[in-house]
């Protein structure tokens, strides 16, 4: 097929298939003089769209036939000009990778913009460099999990000093170079503010993470009877639209059959100590709500409920109660990650006894059914193999499993494949920050059982971070990586790590769709 063919002979709907693209990405390399992204060729209205170039050089092509541009070309910014195609003038647009492109992009292929994700197993695959989408991708599309590609807390979009924008934006164009067109969502992580729902909401996010941790009392599970009851007087009664008495008759001392093989009963200590413990985190998570659903202006959009950044377990009775209450003042959503027993630490597996988190997964999952149905979400999920089996075998489509400094580090895996010594100099940074940086991360590792960087150079990098306390060391130090300036105020380590990861990027990519594919393989419909 010529391109003069494709433009021409276009059927509304219909794309070329792949060797049809291979054709055309052929013809338009020689004309543009520029690499094609083979999968991202797409017709639209008669214009041949297409992504070109190499990493951080990429460009959007559109091409039409003629000297004429098509009003769907207006929508994007970019440079036009005339060649001879097949002995055809044809016109040539293109396009720089900006914000406005990037939402025109999304109108003309709703594929690239995120979508619901409903009750469906999936994967939060956060990306804190904004290079590791079509990785992503090639992990989990034969799996059957629906992928979460734009997802960043603002914690992390602090310490990369990225906006909401570019994270959206760095996934739609990792999605259009893939033609990934099966659907993917998108997870505004971790908000706390009102403040925080703008600027995701703006940006497009459709999924909306409220972490109400800072509403929580952890010292709940210390205090005695008499300080409970004083607190649990205390609460903001109006604000939960009922009174303490109301709260007790709901609860305390009442038995709730949640499934046929699980009885929950709650007594009046335990449901005292759940209000006290999250009473607050409710109020500030349905304000949160209340306050998105009134900016969204009635655009459909999912909210995850996250109760896991707390300093001890969410038993079963205080996730019942926090569900019960959510659920009673009108707040919807599709997810929720407790506080699970053992220790998640970042970046490596579970730590814990594998029966006891069974017990206690089963009656999450039990109770996410009975009030829900909703997902139960695995929070600093990135590496926790051991557990996947069992989330799996009892949680179906009631899962959702978030990663994100994973990536980061197998990114600095490829950087080690391309350049050891980069690699080691990063490395040698991050082990002089890592005990400023290890502060805001619940981690065990001490900087006394991490090598020293004297002793890694000539190692192979699979083999450092296989290490765990290598692993979390660098995990936690990727803020301060990305962001650290020279003297000049140039960055010391970013430009170049995105400009050797954007040449390589299929060394990047591959270590990507093999070591992500681990985390989805366990779920694969």
């Amino acid at each position: 097929m010529t391109l003069t063919d494709a433009l021409n002979r276009q059927v509304p709907g219909v794309q070329p298939d792949s060797r049809q693209n291979q054709e055309l990405s052929e013809q338009l390399q020689q004309s543009v003089q520029k690499s094609i992204y083979q999968n991202s060729l797409k017709l639209n209205s008669r214009v041949l769209f297409a992504l070109a170039g190499q990493g951080n050089q990429k460009s959007l092509i559109l091409v039409s036939g003629g000297e004429f541009v098509p009003e769907i070309a207006n929508s994007f910014e970019g440079e036009t000009r005339i060649v001879e195609i097949d002995r055809q003038s044809m016109t040539i647009k293109t396009c720089p990778l900006t914000p406005l492109n990037a939402r025109a992009l999304r109108v003309c292929f709703p594929f690239a913009a995120p979508v619901l994700t409903g009750i469906r197993r999936s994967i939060g695959c956060g990306d804190r460099i904004g290079l590791a989408t079509p990785g992503h991708i090639r992990a989990v599309r034969a799996t059957g999990v629906m992928p979460i590609l734009a997802q960043q807390s603002i914690r992390e979009m602090t310490r990369t000093q990225r906006t909401a924008q570019q994270v959206m934006d760095d996934a739609t164009w990792g999605v259009f170079q893939e033609g990934f067109q099966q659907g993917f969502g998108s997870d505004a992580d971790h908000l706390k503010s009102k403040a925080d729902i703008d600027a995701t909401l703006e940006a497009g996010f459709t999924m909306f993470t409220i972490d109400p941790g800072d509403y929580v009392d952890d010292q709940s599970d210390f205090d005695n009877s008499h300080s409970l009851l004083n607190k649990f007087q205390a609460l903001d009664w109006k604000a939960l639209e009922y009174s303490a008495d109301d709260c007790k008759r709901l609860y305390a001392d009442k038995s709730f059959r949640i499934s046929d093989d699980y009885q929950l009963k709650i007594s009046k200590d335990e449901l005292v100590k759940a209000a006290v413990k999250y009473g607050r985190a409710v109020i500030h998570t349905t304000t949160l709500f209340r306050y998105l659903q009134q900016r969204s202006g009635g655009k459909a959009f999912e909210l995850e409920v996250s109760v896991d950044e707390t300093a001890t377990p969410t038993t079963p009775a205080e996730h019942f109660y926090v569900a019960s209450e959510l659920k009673r003042l009108g707040v919807q959503w599709i997810s929720l990650a407790p506080r699970f027993i053992g220790e998640f630490e970042k970046g490596i597996d579970y730590k814990g006894d594998l029966k006891t988190f069974e017990r206690a997964f089963i009656s999450h999952v039990r109770i996410a059914q009975y009030v829900g149905p909703y997902k139960i979400s695995l929070h600093s999920g990135s590496d926790k193999f051991s557990i996947y089996p069992i989330a799996a075998k009892h949680a179906g489509e009631l899962i959702h499993v978030k990663t994100a400094g994973t990536s980061y580090l197998e990114a600095l895996h490829a950087l080690g494949k391309i350049d050891p010594d980069f690699f080691e100099e990063i490395y040698t940074y991050s082990y002089a920050r890592f005990e400023t940086d290890k502060a805001s991360y619940h981690i065990s590792t001490s900087l006394p059982q991490i090598t020293h960087p004297s002793d890694i150079s000539g190692k192979n990098t699979t083999d450092i971070l296989n290490d765990i306390h290598c692993r979390q060391m660098l995990h936690v130090t990727f803020g301060s990586v990305l962001t650290e300036k020279k003297d000049d105020c140039t960055y010391r380590f970013r430009e170049r790590l995105m400009r050797l990861l954007g040449e390589n990027e299929e060394i990047h990519y591959e270590l990507l769709a093999k070591h992500l594919g681990r985390h989805a393989a366990p779920f694969s419909a």
